[in-house]
């Protein structure tokens, strides 16, 4: 028997890579969303752009994402 090279991931490595999906999947969904409820219930006609705006730029560059966020929150009334 010879002992494994690569173990398999099971605890500290497998949340690190839960906290990693998180971070990169599921985080700009969330964003999106919050956005997209606040600025429908605040009433502002853009509200899908905005958006579309924060969870496309938490997808590609992840901190443009939350720069979009602040323009937003910035913005709003």
């Amino acid at each position: 028997m010879s002992p494994l090279q690569f173990g398999v991931p099971g605890g500290p490595e497998l949340l690190i890579l839960l906290l990693i999906f998180a971070l990169l999947v599921v985080l700009p969904f969330v964003l999106a969303y919050w956005t997209y409820k606040d600025a429908e219930g605040r009433g502002d006609d853009n509200a899908a752009l905005w958006a579309l705006a924060v969870g496309g730029l938490t997808v590609t560059t992840f901190f443009g994402g939350f720069v979009a966020l602040a323009v937003y929150i910035w913005q709003r009334e």
